[in-house]
């Protein structure tokens, strides 16, 4: 079977374009189902029935994974069942009975305008780590990007003249975002005073944020940065890098932005991952309507 999975991989990778760390997250997902087979005895594709997979999921569920965990382990099953089924290595689909999994529909964590405000403010703008520290927060929450496409920016994906920047999402779709005054002044000041500084040319090629070695920051870099100044700002929450995702999408909505303008800046491919934030949103039309309205 684990040649079966092997061509799977390589199909999405090479035909379908996915990134690495989604071909990573399905062999997971695949290589701890092909366990589970293993230990219930069965070695075969031919062999897989409904109740397995649906044994499968039980396990899961009794090992304590979220619906969201549970829906992903869903998602990479189906188009590996799919892909058998297409290529003629199975007669039946196994996983076409089975419902898929619920996710919860548990809000982000989000923060506040002046909880951002404060973390923004925290970082020392006279050291060169410190400038870049306050271009990446600020780039963060005013373009809402994920972690994985922060890191990747490169200098020739600024344009500044226009307003926007380029970045490159999952599946390596590429996405036009505007960007504020604010982000786009500390930008430019990393890019005089710090990362001169910082670079390499051997080692940093073109990569935006640097690391004091020179070379590209990495996700764990970016977790670092966060918490130091979440700390500093003596800020109580969980913050992670996504909270700043978050929290751009929320303040967006709430200030009035059209759901489509936010699921294309967020890169959403499907309108209903970004209508999460709508909860959001109306809770706060609900809170002003208790503001202002005379029988609120």
């Amino acid at each position: 079977m684990e040649m079966f999975v092997k061509e799977y991989l390589a199909y999405v990778k090479l035909e379908k374009n996915l990134s690495n760390n989604t071909v990573i997250s399905y062999k997971n997902d695949i290589s701890a189902f092909l366990t589970f087979l293993k230990v219930s005895g069965i070695d075969d594709l031919s062999d897989i029935s409904s109740d397995n997979i649906g044994g499968f999921f039980k396990t899961l569920k009794e090992l304590g994974l979220s619906g969201s965990s549970s829906a992903r382990y869903f998602s990479s099953l189906k188009g590996f069942f799919l892909y058998l089924l297409k290529n003629k290595y199975i007669l039946k689909n196994p996983i076409e009975k089975i419902t898929p999994p619920k996710m919860s529909k548990k809000l982000p964590g989000v923060l506040d305008v002046n909880e951002i405000e404060k973390i923004l403010s925290a970082p020392n703008v006279n050291d060169k780590l410190g400038l870049r520290d306050k271009a990446i927060l600020e780039l963060f929450y005013a373009c809402g990007t994920r972690v994985s496409e922060l890191i990747n920016i490169k200098v020739s994906d600024l344009f500044f003249d226009d307003e926007i920047i380029r970045v490159f999402g999952k599946g390596s779709k590429e996405r036009l975002i505007p960007i504020g005054s604010s982000a786009i002044k500390w930008v430019g000041e990393y890019l005089k005073k710090s990362r001169p500084l910082l670079m390499k040319k051997s080692v940093s090629e073109n990569n935006l944020f640097l690391n004091s070695r020179a070379s590209k920051l990495s996700r764990m870099g970016i977790w670092k940065i966060i918490d130091r100044y979440v700390k500093e700002a003596e800020i109580k929450k969980d913050v992670h890098p996504h909270t700043f995702r978050h929290s751009f999408a929320t303040h967006l909505l709430e200030g009035g932005a059209d759901l489509r303008a936010v699921q294309e800046m967020l890169g959403h491919a499907d309108i209903s991952t970004t209508q999460i934030y709508t909860h959001i949103d109306r809770d706060y039309i609900k809170q002003i309507h208790k503001q202002f309205h005379p029988r609120g």
